[in-house]
């Protein structure tokens, strides 16, 4: 055996080879241009001891300075040597870093006059970059790695690539991301990278900010200064956005910190405020500063100076403006819709950009309308803007995108844009605790904005921006380009994403946790959850979506186990929490709703649950507290979101406990029996009813035999036909004991059966349990193919077709993990078309067979898409074997009710009633008709349907 000391050398020299390794696919979807196997022409960026120099002209901008400050910073990080920064070009050595513009920069000019660097591919595009090594670049340097921007971001953005590269998450402060360590840093001599992006202003708003982030901001930074946005600035450099809407719930960005807007410009952040807030000045900023009521009917003139004194304010600095004007605190502005007074305030505002900005056209003055809630109504009865204004269209807050541009909309200067939502408070439920966005969803609803050339901005409300981090990039980078990240490549995306921040061992799990929490919560918000969502009695609902979160959160805890200390901190805030949080609160509601069920059914261990109730509430609490404890202390207060016991739209002041019952039980022996299914029990209902069997269902159901009281007792079971099956025919009850149900197919007779078991125990006479089955024919269950029905329904899960035509252009084709389910299809690729909905359209075949007959009803589930096509609806055609295609509209139903029951359930329901002539074979076609239909399950009801969340889970098929 080894002695201590030279354990702990062996336990050093493998950390050692652990730490120092070379990276490689850092950069997510990028493949790495280092390498561990140096070239003589390859540029050594750290080499032993030496370093190259990082050069920037004295006269760079400020946003090129600080992102070559922050690349010395991350090499010093990753190696431990820190790189000099220089402007003399005498000083470079034999290897260099040399960043600069295009056409500011001599040394670029003269690179590209010497064809040592080809800058066609990014010369005039808003925000590009090259990357490449040069041999010789000037005497002296025998090798540079140059970065040359077509604009100051441009080049910025190729100096954080080559940080992410190295092995600098961009989430390495706010995530507390582990910095990749290696001992030399070498780039392969034939780097060349040219990007720029798709969609020209991307960015995020911190909204809904108290408590959890002001909380953070106030004990850290004392309030939303300079000091705090700097951090953020950074994040949004490094994640390649470059614009920004402020909090705003009680701040002001530029009157709180003069050097908040100096900073934001510095670092190369276009600044904006919100959908209400007009003229670059905070709503704040009127409580603080304004005179008279905030109405342009009453009080024109004040309201004119103070949007000049804003406009004045901001004119040296890279701005947005908001233009309109809604009421204060993001009200609507006045009962009625007065579009001749938006209109003249639109105008009066074009007056002051006119003449702070004499110095420039207008339309060189980047200005926005917000089509936020109401606003779009006034642009739908007719008002209108210049054309040099981008529209910004808006969601419904809750991820689905209202309207899109039209052929003629396409044609404005200004463009259009999309403000879209992590986050929201308001009805029908406000959520704000957590992630609750599948990056499949926002693929869904971002890609229809791409297809319809709102790109001019996107920009997302990220609330706190913590725990956003996983969603937040992907919309970020889906927004450098959109071609980069299309749905194929969602799976993709969250294992790099894991992979740099974690490494390769473990990535593809982790992106399975991501990818699962986020996909539960995004088909009901943990805010919107209740003791009834999932049914405790049919399909084993609640305990199927209990199973799923359970097996989440122990693989979380096993990998969190399993990898370096270091890790375990950004793990927890990035995979473990958010997994765990979810658990949690599914698992709350899961044994309340359980506990409620039990004491109504009059069981001894219903308040069992009620005390398992109580330790998820307290380890809810505890979880948070571990949250604020990490790395510690640094991220206080961002868990402090109430979350648990909503009553209606606005969140309780604090985290409350659902209500649970206590069942008082008696001090004898007193049997209760319940079945699957059933929410009376014996002995207070009557005669109980198992769901009828079928080879194509569940293989057995369940009876539970409990106690009513505290004595034990002996029971036993007695099926009264020899093809029904008994997990357990006698025993002792003491607090409750499951018994399953099955069938012996082997022995039951052709036909529809029906028998029964007997439970006997305490109590006159026993419970009887009614047992059904059917038992289709030989020659029934020899053609029975596709999708077979079982109890009054077949389920059918969409990407799972049996055929499929493409025409016109479409073509039906799956989105992974998009859905409350196993994913979903849609018609791609997305254009103004609209389809016949007849046999001639693309369509979608199902094979299903029947052994029902007579009228039945098609339920499909749909993503909650809006119309955003002005002038209809989302369409579909659906029609069995060679019928007429019956043509069905999702939005058939506009109202409120129909909108807030749709975003709560994050899914829209369609039905239509069919006649079938004949049980057997059948086929389902689903025909297209408008584009942006989004279709996740299929349900055929022939009279079994049951309640449910989900739905019933996928029918046998074969």
């Amino acid at each position: 055996m080894p002695s201590n000391k030279a354990t702990k050398i062996l336990q050093l020299v493998a950390l050692t080879a652990l730490i120092f390794t070379t990276q490689s696919a850092l950069a997510l979807g990028e493949p790495s241009y280092l390498t561990d196997t140096p070239e003589p022409t390859d540029l050594r960026l750290v080499d032993g001891r030496k370093t190259a120099t990082l050069y920037h002209a004295n006269t760079a901008d400020s946003a090129i300075v600080l992102a070559l400050d922050d690349l010395k910073d991350d090499i010093k990080r990753v190696t431990g040597k820190s790189p000099s920064v220089t402007s003399d070009l005498t000083k470079l050595g034999k290897q260099a870093v040399i960043a600069g513009e295009i056409g500011r920069n001599e040394l670029i000019d003269r690179l590209i006059t010497q064809k040592k660097i080809d800058v066609s591919e990014i010369a005039n595009r808003w925000e590009g970059y090259l990357i490449q090594v040069v041999q010789n670049p000037l005497a002296g340097v025998e090798q540079a790695l140059v970065v040359a921007g077509s604009d100051r971001r441009g080049v910025a953005y190729g100096l954080y690539n080559i940080s992410e590269h190295i092995g600098v998450s961009p989430w390495y402060w706010w995530a507390d991301v582990p910095v990749k360590k290696s001992s030399d840093l070498t780039i392969k001599a034939d780097t060349r990278i040219t990007d720029a992006p798709k969609v020209k202003y991307r960015g995020i708003f911190l909204n809904d900010e108290a408590p959890a982030l002001t909380g953070w901001v106030t004990e850290k930074f004392g309030n939303y200064n300079h000091e705090f946005y700097e951090h953020v600035f950074e994040l949004l450099m490094r994640l390649k956005a470059n614009y920004m809407w402020p909090a705003m719930w009680n701040n002001a960005f530029n009157d709180d910190d003069p050097l908040n807007m100096v900073r934001a410009h510095e670092h190369g952040i276009v600044m904006g405020t919100s959908h209400h807030e007009p003229m670059m000045r905070a709503d704040k900023e009127w409580n603080r500063y304004g005179q008279g009521d905030w109405d342009y009917a009453t009080n024109p003139d004040n309201l004119a100076k103070f949007w000049r004194d804003g406009a004045e304010r901001n004119k040296p600095y890279d701005s947005i403006f908001t233009m309109g004007m809604r009421g204060q605190e993001d009200t609507p502005m006045s009962e009625d819709q007065n579009i001749e007074l938006l209109e003249t305030i639109v105008s009066d505002q074009r007056k002051i950009l006119r003449d702070v900005f004499s110095d420039r056209d207008i339309t060189d003055v980047p200005q926005l309308w917000a089509l936020y809630k109401e606003v779009q109504g006034y642009y739908e009865n007719g008002m209108r803007v210049p054309d040099d204004v981008t529209l910004l269209w808006a969601d419904d807050n809750w991820g689905n995108i209202r309207r899109l541009p039209t052929p003629a909309e396409r044609e404005r200067s200004g463009g259009a844009g999309v403000y879209y939502h992590f986050d929201y408070v308001g009805g029908p439920r406000s959520y704000r605790w957590m992630n609750v966005t599948p990056i499949a969803k926002i693929w869904e609803q971002m890609n229809l904005a791409d297809a319809f050339q709102a790109d001019r901005i996107w920009i997302v409300n990220v609330g706190d921006l913590k725990p956003q981090e996983f969603p937040m990039e992907y919309f970020l980078r889906l927004a450098w380009d959109p071609s980069d990240w299309p749905k194929e490549r969602l799976t993709e995306f969250g294992q790099l994403w894991a992979e740099r921040e974690f490494g390769a061992e473990h990535a593809a799990d982790i992106a399975q946790l991501v990818t699962g929490y986020s996909h539960h919560n995004g088909r009901r918000k943990p805010e919107l959850m209740s003791p009834d969502t999932y049914s405790q009695l049919n399909y084993n609902e609640a305990d199927r979506v209990s199973a799923e979160l359970t097996e989440l959160v122990e693989k979380a805890e096993a990998i969190y186990d399993d990898i370096p200390r270091a890790q375990r901190d950004a793990f927890f805030q990035l995979v473990l929490h958010p997994v765990t949080a979810t658990y949690l609160v599914n698992e709350l509601y899961n044994v309340t709703a359980k506990n409620r069920l039990y004491a109504s059914q009059g069981r001894a261990n219903a308040n069992l649950y009620a005390e398992r109730a109580q330790e998820l509430f307290n380890a809810d609490a505890e979880l948070t507290k571990r949250y604020h404890k990490l790395n510690g202390g640094k991220w206080n207060h961002f868990m402090a979101q109430p979350h648990i016991g909503y009553t209606h739209w606005n969140n309780p002041p604090a985290n409350t406990m659902p209500v649970t019952y206590d069942y008082q039980a008696h001090g004898a022996a007193d049997m209760g029996v319940a079945v699957q299914g059933m929410s009376g029990a014996w002995p207070q209902t009557g005669a109980l009813t198992l769901p009828e069997f079928s080879p194509y269902g569940p293989t057995s159901y369940y009876l539970d035999i409990y106690n009513r009281g505290t004595e034990a007792f002996d029971f036993t079971a007695t099926p009264s036909a020899d093809w029904i099956s008994l997990s357990r025919r006698e025993g002792r009850i003491e607090v409750s004991e499951r018994v399953f149900v099955s069938i012996n197919w082997d022995k039951a007779p052709t036909g529809h059966q029906d028998a029964s078991v007997l439970i006997k125990g305490t109590g006159w006479g026993g419970a009887t349990i009614n047992i059904k089955a059917f038992v289709p024919t030989p020659e029934a269950r020899a053609e029975a193919t596709g999708f077979v029905e079982s109890n009054g329904v077949v389920s059918i899960e969409a990407p799972h077709y049996s055929a499929k035509q493409s025409a016109a252009g479409g073509d039906w084709q799956s989105i992974d993990n998009l859905g409350r389910t196993q994913g979903s299809i849609s018609v791609f690729p997305i254009t103004d078309t609209e389809f016949s909905g007849d046999k001639q359209a693309p369509w979608v075949e199902y094979d299903v067979y029947l052994f029902s007959r007579g009228e039945i009803t098609l339920t499909g589930l749909f993503a909650p898409s809006l119309n955003f096509v002005p002038g209809r609806g989302l369409r579909y055609a659906v029609g069995f074997d060679d019928a007429e295609p019956q043509v069905v509209d999702v939005l058939a139903d506009l109202s409120k009710p129909a909108w807030q029951q749709a975003v709560s359930d994050s899914v829209r329901r369609a039905s239509s009633v069919h006649h079938i002539d004949q049980p057997g074979r059948h086929t389902l076609r689903i025909y297209a008709v408008d584009p942006g239909v989004t279709l996740q399950k299929l349900i055929i009801d022939t009279g079994g349907l049951k309640p449910s969340y989900l739905g019933p889970p996928e029918s046998y098929h074969r």
